[in-house]
């Protein structure tokens, strides 16, 4: 099952940008694929990212396995830090 990034092309929120942007640069730097679905460009893109994170006000950047919930940009960024990135992703 590929990751999935759950991101938004359409924000005025600065921090949003910076932390998909984040995301993406440490995903290509470990050469992990992954597939960008952008909430903002299909209503259904955003039901999905909230039904799988379990959160109906659930803001991108969010990160699934397939259909298993990874977590949002706080959870990847600790995953970052204590090195176990790839059990986060389910990778």
């Amino acid at each position: 099952m590929p990751v999935k990034l759950f991101f938004t092309s359409v924000s005025s929120n600065l921090e949003i940008k910076k932390h998909q942007q984040k995301i993406e640069m440490i995903l290509d730097s470990l050469k992990i694929p992954y597939e960008n679905v952008d909430i903002s460009q299909k209503e259904e893109n955003k039901v999905e990212m909230r039904r799988i994170a379990g959160n109906p006000v659930a803001l991108p950047p969010q990160i699934c396995n397939g259909d298993i919930y990874c977590g949002d940009f706080k959870a990847f960024e600790e995953a970052v830090e204590s090195e176990e990135l790839h059990k986060f992703l389910k990778v």
